[in-house]
């Protein structure tokens, strides 16, 4: 299989980890005979994060290494770069790393994680519901992950009358974030949803709070609180939707034999990208076994019976597991992280 992601860069910490994750479950897979009989090999080559790079690397797959599959690519703005390549070729492509609605309702593409719509969702009821908070702003990095991800916030205002008080942008891959912070300032919003990824929002944070602008701060799953909240060096209370238990508290099986492979890997904290990617290749796994004739269409139909099996194992986790403290909110499988 082939997988694209940004392994240098300014969000190369999520597609190491990510490759980590899935790389220590095929290690330990092939050690023991492989798939039937047929070792996995992960081909893995570095985008940037930049979606001219992630088509000469798909290109390179595809016409090169002859792949059988795309797996666990990072993005939104790289997957939809790629599109005309995959529906030309029904090339089977993995748990891409995104929540984007255009990855939706295609037969050769297999979702894991959970839409941005839902994400959205969650993040307005729970400012609404709970927090009480209706003057409401976005931040969004200026491409296809941040329009994909403003459409489900726009959607999930609807049902209240609401619209945002102000959208402001910046550009991919970049912290230059002044202008867009004057503009949500001025805004006099209350909440602030952030649509990128972690260095330029933590930038934003960080340089809100020393202006003495302080909302209420939330973002979806693709930033990973952990890599955001790290970097946060000032006051603040910034919520993330995550889609997998926290790594290191996990109860269910597979997640033990995470942890397990972890610590054989020396990889001494575990993250939530780092157990996507292992679950994302534990998946894979579980339906490619069942697929004596590795064909196409046999290992979707397979991913796709596997994919049921694993939410109720998340949704187990959380609902047993974990309790709702001051810092902690669930909703089904997804989390709820508040840094202050």
């Amino acid at each position: 299989m082939g997988m694209s992601a940004a392994f240098s860069g300014p969000s190369a910490e999520l597609g190491v980890q990510l490759e980590q994750g899935a790389r220590v479950f095929f290690n330990q897979v092939n050690s023991s005979g492989g798939i039937n009989g047929r070792l996995v090999e992960l081909l893995i080559r570095d985008d940037q994060y930049e979606p001219h790079l992630t088509v000469i690397n798909t290109r390179h797959f595809i016409n090169t290494d002859q792949v059988d599959a795309l797996f666990s690519y990072v993005g939104t703005p790289t997957s939809n770069a790629i599109q005309p390549i995959i529906d030309a070729h029904k090339i089977p492509y993995i748990t891409p790393f995104t929540g984007a609605e255009l990855l939706r309702n295609k037969n050769h593409i297999f979702n894991l994680r959970a839409s941005y719509n839902d994400e959205a969702k969650v993040q307005i009821d729970y400012l609404v519901q709970q927090k009480g908070i209706t003057k409401i702003a976005f931040l969004i990095q200026a491409d296809e992950f941040g329009l994909s991800v403003q459409n489900g916030l726009e959607k999930a205002m609807q049902p209240y009358a609401l619209k945002p008080l102000e959208i402001a942008r910046f550009k991919r891959n970049t912290q230059d974030i002044k202008e867009a912070l004057k503009r949500l300032k001025a805004s006099g919003a209350e909440a602030i949803c952030l649509v990128g990824t972690y260095e330029p929002l933590a930038h934003f944070i960080n340089l809100a709070a020393k202006q003495e602008f302080t909302p209420q701060f939330t973002s979806v799953s693709f930033v990973s609180s952990e890599q955001l909240f790290s970097r946060i060096k000032q006051p603040s209370d910034v919520l993330v939707t995550e889609v997998m238990p926290t790594a290191n508290r996990c109860e269910e099986g597979w997640c033990k034999r995470f942890l397990k492979m972890m610590k054989s890997a020396e990889i001494a904290q575990p993250t939530r990208v780092h157990l996507e990617g292992y679950a994302n290749a534990y998946v894979f796994y579980k339906a490619a076994k069942s697929c004596i004739n590795l064909t196409s269409e046999c290992l979707l139909n397979a991913l796709k019976a596997e994919k049921v099996k694993l939410d109720k194992a998340k949704r187990n986790y959380v609902d047993v597991t974990e309790k709702v403290k001051n810092n902690t909110v669930f909703l089904n499988h997804f989390k709820y992280a508040k840094a202050t």
